[in-house]
Order: C-alpha cells, then structure tokens, then sequence
C-alpha cells in the first residue's frame, strides 16, 4: 500500500515512502500518532495539494480498518510525515514510478524490474465521501409518505440526525413482535428499545414534581378505578409519565400518536414493554397514522369510557367510524387549539354528545405550555435542524397569540429582526407595544430569512408565498396542525425535493431557487427537537385532573357542551409545581380575605380574569 504525500514544489528533492507491512491495528495507531505529531509542528512552507485522487476504478469500495484516523488527516497534515513510521525495510531496493502508473524495483546496478502491482488505496477525506440522498421528484403521495417513513432515523440517536438511514425498513406493521411478557397487543418499530426509554423515562420523572405527587397521594385511592383511557397525544418521554400515573391512579389506556413525526420509538417500546397498548413509531405514512388510532380503539372486549385527544383527530375518528362508543363515553379532555376549534364546531352544530373540557385555554396550559415552551424550544428545533445564527435574520411570525408571543420574544432577544402577522386588533396591538412591526405577509415576504407559523389556521403560508420566497428561505410551522402552510402545492412535478437531514427538506424551483422546509410542515419543536419537561408537566398534570373531574363527577354536572377547567383546579396544579423552585406563597388573613371578597385558599382569580 502506497501513499504519496509529497507537495509538488519538493517532488524532486524527497525520496518517496510508504508504509512498513503492518497490521490494521497497528498502522491505525500509527497514523494517529502521526496526525497528532503533524498538528504539534504545524504546516510546512511551501506547501502544495495532496496527491489527486485515484482513478474510479482503483478505489476500494469502502475504507479499511485502518482509515478512520487517515480520513481525519487534513491537507496540511498529510503533507509531513514521519519518517520513522513510513521508512522502507528493504535497505537494497527503492521505488521508481513507472509511467504507466506501476512500481518498479531498481537494484544497484541499474537494473529495473516491474514489481508486482498493488491496489492503491487512497487516503479519503469525508467531504469527498459525502453524499446527500435526493428524493425523487415524479412519485404519489402515498408512496412518498412511506419512502419518508421508512427512512427515518431511530429517535435515540439524534433528534436532527444528518443520515436518514436506518437498519431496518420494515414496517412495523408488517413486524411480529411480543414483549417479555409475551404480549403482542402494541405496534412499535422495534421493542427491543425498550431500556432506551426506560432510561428516558426516569430522567422526565425528575423534571415533572406535580404528577409524582399525584402518584404518592393516589396510593390509597384510586380516582380513575375503571376508567378506560384512550388516547391521542405525542408519545413522548413526558406522555409515558402521564399515562404511567394515570395507570398508578386506576386507569387502563390504549394510545396513538397526534403527530407522524414527534413520536419517540425507544419510549414507545418502553411503554409497550411495560404493558401499555401502544400504536405509534416515527415517521408513520398517512395510512399509518389512522390504522393505529384504529387499533387503539377497535379492539374485542374493550370499550372506552374517556379520551384524551391532542389535535382532535381520534374523536373525529370514533364520530365517523364507531358513534355508537360515544353511549358509554363519558368525556372528552382536548388540549390543542385545533382540536378544541372542531369540538365547539361539534357544539354548535348540536353534534357534540357528551360533555369536553377545553384544556388549552385553561391557564396553566396556555400561560405555561404554549408560552414559556415555544419561547425556548423555537430556537432549539431551528438550531438543531439548520445550525443558523439568529442575529440579523429577519424573521416573520404569523400569529401573536400565545405561541407567537414566545417564538418572537426568543428571536428578539437573539438579535434578530421579527415581524408579526395577525388578524385580530387586540393581539396585534400588543405585537406593536412589544416593540414587533406589524405586517402583512406579501409585504415581507421577498425579504425575509425565516417564515414561522403559529395560528391554528390553514393555508397561511400559499404556494403564491412559497414561489416568492427568497433563496434558501426556512419555512416552518409552530402550531399544531400541518395546514398551515400549504406543502401540498409543492408535490408537484417542476419542484425537486432533496432530503438534507432528518425532516429537513431543500424544495428547489427550476431557476435552481430553493427553500428549507421542516418537518413538512408539521410541529417543529416536537418533530425536530424536544420540548422542556418542566412545562409539559404542568400541562400534563391538567390534563389528569381533567380526566379526573369529567369522570367522577356526578350525572347532570356537565351537560353536552365545551368547558374550560375550574380555576381551583389551575391554582391547584400551580401549587403543585412551586416547591421546585423553593417558592413560598403569602397567605391572606381573615381581614384581607374578607375585604377582599375570597376565600382564604382561593379561587383568588374571577374566570373572566385574564393573567
């Protein structure tokens, strides 16, 4: 194996080496060691380029054991090295290069015989090995969802991985698999994860205080004894301690996933090896995702008495295959702006029979979860797919509710500069007093480096939009349904996709003009990234009490209508949390409660009071 290093401008003046017959092992050691010397000493005067490639042919296909630290070598390090290391053990005989490309042995007197040829192998450095994995462009919508599905990449690894590769492209619908105690009622990618998730799991524990006290005070009673929960939500490290608490308080649960991307397999295999039915992995096709929600509820000997639904998908499930489950349903716990929208159209139109508590607008959900989240984890799942700086980017938000609120909060306060859309007066007054400038989209949209949605509506974000968006612009939606921005217009023939990462997506026009796209339009921070515990446990533990309220309370409490959660019950989980922070509430005296009009221990807040 020979390796020239040589720059041109010393070709002629240093004999040429190679390296002594060693083991893998052994010239593995030896060129990290080399690469280490070379780094010390710096590069030397004069130099020039490595040697050029070898010819296609002579390459071998895959690097050797010993290659890994050689790929490492920089173009300067390779031109220094150490003699001892690569220093020829014949003392009789040097190499001559024929002209052809072979080797030839030239003795002392003069004679030149051919030596025996040898594959080069080349020193390759991982640019020139890098190669990006383009998606067809001409292909339906369907087999597109799957080629998408089978290619992403285990959660565990990285939530914003830069292969798409993955070991097994099964579909685990099509897997056979049993947990330890032989059960088979779930559908994950792959169960032997499950101590993955486990770990996971217990690191969540640590940062969600309110719902392990729920789990030390229900040791005694069980306030969900009998229920039967099915859910909808993203299956996360966070969902797995909700559903297991809601288990410690009586409950059995059947689940799915909300969203294609977010779920997180080596936690779902966990769950399914801890008994949970769980029907979900990352990446599923759009057939996929409905057929798990369809084995979570139309399973034999079982019927649901509560659900708990994130984007409202599951109850539009039931009301359109199975109406009939809804005699025995006793409530509906929602908590997502677009699932809550459907269940007040349900209202409306008389169409809703059973009674549904709105958990969104509930305080500690929308104060806490869409603000304080989104504030951190937009920078995150942009960080973590696109590796940008935010300083001097010009941003445009769509949306100043909640979720807008902290999406542009983080970005200004990153340097960048942030526009706002939005519809009603009073949310874009306070864009304006927050120091944001209101626009309208086609005013900015030439200019701007980044486009976030957030408004729980559809098609906020046109192909008219997208065709005018400037070169390399980031396109991505923070709320929670994929309508936001119409991705459909872009499955289109003249439009090449190029799958750069793990849900990142080049969409490039034929000008050769391209846009990153993330997550197809789907939640960015669940799909791209995490979210912070801490906050998810206070929505997650408003949704327990939600399910606990609507299923002990007495028949004719709740009519077939949308409620927003009692306000003791938001100060309630509230109080739960603030011993993290080593918080001490004041309490009132009974003057001050009198004047006042409260009572000692609250509800100190009217409904109508807005924090």
């Amino acid at each position: 194996m020979s390796v020239q290093v040589v720059s041109a401008a010393t070709a002629a003046k240093v004999p040429e080496v190679e390296l002594k017959d060693l083991s893998p092992s052994e010239a593995e050691l030896q060129l990290g060691l080399n690469t280490a010397a070379v780094g010390a000493m710096g590069p030397p005067a004069g130099g020039g380029d490595p040697e050029a490639p070898a010819p296609a042919a002579e390459r071998p296909p895959a690097p050797g054991p010993g290659s890994g630290p050689a790929a490492a070598l920089s173009p300067a390090a390779g031109k220094v090295p150490q003699a001892s290391a690569m220093k020829r053990s014949d003392p009789h005989h040097h190499h001559q290069r024929h002209r052809d490309g072979g080797e030839a042995l030239v003795s002392h007197d003069g004679t030149v015989t051919e030596a025996p040829r040898t594959v080069k192998k080349q020193i390759q450095f991982a640019d020139q090995k890098q190669e990006f994995n383009k998606r067809p462009t001409k292909i339906g919508r369907r087999s597109l969802s799957r080629s998408i599905s089978q290619s992403s990449t285990d959660s565990y690894s990285s939530a914003a991985s830069y292969t798409d590769s993955s070991d097994d492209e099964t579909s685990p619908r099509d897997k056979q698999q049993k947990n330890s105690k032989g059960s088979s009622d779930f559908c994950v990618k792959n169960i032997k994860q499950a101590e993955f998730g486990r770990r996971e799991i217990e690191i969540a524990e640590q940062e969600m205080p309110a719902l392990m006290a729920l789990r030390k005070r229900a040791q005694g009673e069980k306030p969900l004894a009998g229920a039967k929960i099915v859910g909808c939500t993203h299956i996360t490290a966070q969902t797995a301690v909700l559903m297991e608490t809601l288990g410690a308080l009586g409950a059995q649960c059947r689940w799915a996933a909300c969203n294609i991307y977010s779920t997180l397999n080596e936690v779902a295999a966990a769950l399914a090896e801890s008994g949970f039915p769980v029907f979900a992995w990352k990446g599923e096709s759009e057939d996929d995702f409905w057929w798990c929600i369809d084995r979570c509820v139309n399973v034999e000997g079982w019927q649901p008495n509560m659900i708990l639904d994130d984007g409202g998908d599951l109850t539009h499930w039931i009301y359109k295959k199975y109406p009939n489950m809804f005699k025995k349903i006793k409530g509906i716990v929602e908590e997502s702006v677009t699932g809550v929208h459907r269940l007040y159209q349900l209202s409306k139109a008389g169409k809703l029979c059973v009674p549904a508590m709105n958990v969104n607008d509930s305080v500690t959900k929308q104060k806490f979860d869409n603000l304080y989240c989104c504030r951190e984890s937009i920078l995150d799942g942009l960080k973590r797919t696109t590796d940008m700086m935010f300083g001097g980017k010009q941003v445009v938000v769509c949306g100043y509710g909640e979720v807008g609120k902290g999406c542009c909060a983080a970005l200004k306060a990153m340097g960048s500069i942030v526009y706002v859309t939005e519809i009603d007066p009073i949310c874009a007054l306070q864009a304006c007093m927050d120091g944001f400038r209101l626009v309208k989209l086609n005013e900015v949209i030439r200019q701007v480096d980044i486009v976030i949605t957030c408004t729980g509506n559809k098609n906020v974000v046109t192909r008219e939009h997208l065709d005018r968006m400037k070169n390399s612009c980031i396109v991505c939606n923070m709320g929670h349904s994929n309508t936001e921005i119409d991705v459909a217009s872009l499955r289109t023939p003249e439009l090449t996709w190029e799958r750069v990462r793990s849900q990142v997506d080049h969409v490039i026009w034929p000008d050769g003009k391209r846009i990153v796209l993330l997550a197809e339009g789907r939640l960015l921070n669940l799909s791209c990234s995490t979210v912070p515990t801490f906050v998810l446990s206070i929505t997650a533990t408003t949704q327990a009490l939600a399910l606990i309220e609507l299923y002990n309370a007495p028949e004719g409490r709740y009519k077939q209508d949308v409620y927003l959660l009692p306000k003791k019950m938001d100060e309630y989980v509230a109080s739960l949390h603030l011993p993290t922070f080593d918080a001490h509430l004041t309490e009132l005296t009974d003057e001050q409660a009198k004047y006042l009009g409260l009572n000692k221990n609250g509800p100190f807040k009217p409904n109508y009071y807005r924090y």
